[in-house]
């Protein structure tokens, strides 16, 4: 199963040249513009000689093997295992972010050692996992690796998953997302301000991102955002988000609100408490969400999985433990209405 890694500089895709040997990066909206030597934004897509060169492909921070539920994902395989990973970078500035110390990393001399996908695959499977995680930094970013692991990842069965901002270009999310079997997008917020100001990238790309996912692939779809006091947390915009999701998108979608600590450079909110968490999650079942789920707090509230016909538990979670599944083939064992996700026996 093993392939040559090449070096630690890997041609990229996605880029065409400009004058002065420039380049001009066309993974993600940001379009970077790089001169020779110099990084993009996400600080691994790097001017080498004239040409677009990825220092990420074959460079992990780490592997885990974790339950499904942490991406989060809860309508995909419950009580599964996956192999997650990730690289350093991010295509986007969140001032908020909770994995900081990998996506703000710029010290990548200790990750010398190179993983060939069929590697990563292996790793997957010597550990029984569903599938492959790609996760904690963004995907996006190291696309060409994803594309790589995913294809031989698929040929032995295996499931890939991303969880990603979405912040990508039409033609990049066409190469790399269409190689997923789940994604879990971060929407981060609805008001373009919020993504201008918090994460030095822009609103509408993601939810173009969004509305091609659900309404042009096949792939399973859940969203999880986190919920800052004093930013994003307030019903005007919290209406717009759920609306937005339950119109232009699918009211079948999982929605997973999940509570901020102060991090990064967001150090002067508060944490999120139960209270407004519920709020969000009140406010999305009132727009006609059927299915929310709250993260990163201690409540009962919003763990479980209900049927929305019967409004039978089917799903109950402990954390990220998962309790017997009252599903048949992904089917309510009480009303037989069909549950939307992936499932075994399904």
């Amino acid at each position: 199963m093993k392939q040559p890694v090449e070096s630690k500089n890997h041609i990229g895709r996605w880029w065409h040249g400009s004058k002065d040997q420039r380049v001009i990066c066309t993974l993600c909206p940001r379009y970077c513009n790089i001169p020779v030597g110099s990084q993009g934004f996400c600080y691994v897509r790097k001017n080498v000689n004239g040409k677009l060169i990825t220092t990420a492909y074959g460079r992990s921070t780490g592997f885990a093997v974790d339950p499904i539920e942490k991406k989060p994902l809860y309508h995909f395989y419950p009580g599964s295992d996956v192999l997650s990973f990730g690289t350093i970078g991010c295509n986007l500035g969140c001032k908020f972010c909770q994995n900081w110390h990998i996506s703000k990393n710029r010290n990548d001399r200790n990750l010398d050692r190179l993983f060939t996908p069929a590697e990563v695959v292996q790793i997957a499977i010597d550990n029984s996992c569903l599938g492959i995680a790609y996760t904690y930094n963004d995907p996006i970013i190291f696309g060409e690796w994803v594309i790589d692991i995913a294809t031989i990842a698929r040929e032995n069965g295996l499931k890939n998953v991303l969880v990603t901002n979405g912040f990508i270009t039409s033609s990049a999310r066409a190469d790399i997302f269409t190689q997923a079997d789940a994604i879990n997008v971060d929407l981060k917020a609805f008001e373009p301000e919020f993504y201008r100001k918090l994460t030095l990238s822009h609103l509408e790309p993601v939810l173009d991102t969004l509305r091609w996912l659900v309404h042009e692939t096949d792939i399973w779809i859940e969203i999880t955002t986190l919920i800052i006091p004093e930013e994003n947390d307030s019903a005007k915009e919290l209406n717009r988000l759920t609306n937005f999701i339950a119109e232009e998108l699918n009211v079948d979608i999982p929605l997973h609100f999940s509570a901020f600590h102060p991090d990064f450079k967001l150090r002067d909110r508060p944490r999120t408490s139960a209270a407004t968490l519920e709020k969000a999650y009140s406010i999305a079942k009132n727009n006609g969400l059927n299915h929310v789920y709250l993260g990163n707090i201690n409540t009962r509230k919003g763990q479980d999985t209900y049927c929305s016909q019967c409004g039978a538990i089917l799903i109950q979670r402990n954390y990220y433990q998962v309790g017997e599944l009252q599903l048949d083939a992904g089917q309510c064992r009480y009303c037989g209405h069909q549950v939307p996700g992936c499932f075994k026996g399904g």
